[in-house]
């Protein structure tokens, strides 16, 4: 698989199938096996290309203090690399707020915009405990916690959410704590909120119904000029994991909205 360096950063990412560009760019703790459903799916009509953002997965780990802007310019270096200018782009959690950024910064690159769990202000002190936590002595313990808190209680306690979540919990010897905190400490302060009032690409806004992000995501979706806003529900924040029936026909219906999903 693939490898982009155009940020001096090894970025590692998956290609599948064939058509317009999709880029999928995954949520905190995971990686981008968290769109394993998404990649089956959309890849029918779509080149879904899915990002292992830094720290995770096969790309860096980067122990360094980095900001969102860096982010940005990792998931640009991959679209860059793979000739996927106009592409549509889809985030959850910090991945969502580097995909509303690259559409507020290179929106003459993008054809639209899917941002799941997510608002557009920074959270300063809330991801405290978050990077406590992943610099703490207990990296499996924590990592497993944080799995769980961000799927329905229902889910994590299913024999096939057990099973999902277990595929991250399974990566605990290749990640770094320090490099996950960082993460949360580039998310913690960043602020899309000014670039969403003049953002002119359509955007879907997605939270599944028990995420703590939903009052932020529908703050944002009304922030958008070309924003709407669906609620998946019984998921929590994961709900492209939890409920991918829901999600995907929400993510099509959108794309059929905008003229944006190719015919077979």
């Amino acid at each position: 698989m693939p490898l982009s360096r155009a940020n001096g950063v090894d970025i590692w990412y998956e290609v599948s199938g064939k058509g317009p560009p999709l880029v999928l760019v995954h949520a905190n703790p995971f990686d981008h096996d968290l769109f394993l459903y998404q990649r089956a799916r959309l890849s029918t009509w779509f080149r879904v290309i899915a990002v292992d953002i830094r720290s995770y997965g096969r790309s860096a780990r980067v122990e360094t203090p980095f900001t969102i802007d860096d982010m940005v310019a990792d998931v640009m270096g991959v679209i860059h690399d793979e000739g996927a200018e106009g592409a549509v782009i889809l985030g959850v959690s910090v991945g969502s707020r580097i995909v509303m950024k690259m559409g507020i910064d290179h929106t003459d690159e993008i054809a639209a915009i899917i941002a799941v769990g997510s608002g557009s202000e920074p959270r300063g002190a809330n991801f405290d405990r978050r990077i406590k936590g992943y610099e703490g002595p207990d990296l499996p313990g924590y990592h497993a916690e944080h799995l769980r808190s961000l799927v329905s209680p229902a889910f994590a306690a299913s024999p096939l959410g057990r099973y999902l979540l277990n595929i991250f919990s399974e990566r605990d010897p290749t990640l770094s704590g320090k490099a996950i905190a960082q993460g949360f400490r580039a998310l913690a302060v960043s602020d899309v909120t000014e670039g969403c009032r003049t953002l002119d690409l359509p955007v879907l806004v997605v939270n599944g119904a028990l995420d703590n992000a939903l009052p932020r995501g529908r703050g944002m979706a009304d922030l958008l000029p070309r924003g709407r806003h669906v609620t998946i529900p019984g998921a929590g924040h994961a709900c492209c994991l939890e409920d991918p029936a829901a999600f995907d026909a929400a993510v099509i219906d959108f794309l059929t909205s905008e003229k944006l999903m190719p015919a077979l």
